[in-house]
């Protein structure tokens, strides 16, 4: 990984040397998250599936915060069908990982609608 930290630092000589190592990260977390979301599929099925389930309510306010929460809920949702399906182990977050950010998210939404 240090050769390719250095060649791309040859390649790029400006600005902070960390940067391309920083860069780097963001790419591993990416694949690795794009290995959860989608797996082999195309790379971005995860926004592609979300919208199409979101196109089914055309009226639906996605300025609202309840449905901003809905939406993040949905997500992970997603990411657990499609591990699910798939039958492929997590990269990045498990199954149950997500199970219990989809209560965090339904909690958020339901104390924010009581609000309004």
């Amino acid at each position: 990984m240090q050769e390719i930290i250095n060649k791309l630092r040859e390649l790029f000589p400006d600005g902070d040397p960390e940067f391309v190592e920083l860069a780097i990260k963001e790419m591993d977390l990416y694949s690795r998250k794009n290995h959860d979301y989608s797996g082999n599929e195309l790379p971005f099925g995860n926004f592609q599936r979300v919208a199409c389930i979101l196109s089914l309510y055309p009226g639906l306010e996605v300025s609202d915060s309840v449905v901003v929460s809905l939406i993040y809920l949905l997500k992970q949702l997603d990411a657990v069908l499609r591990l699910k399906a798939s039958k492929t182990a997590a990269k990045v977050e498990g199954i149950d990982s997500r199970l219990a950010d989809i209560g965090v998210y339904a909690k958020i939404a339901r104390i924010m609608e009581a609000r309004k």
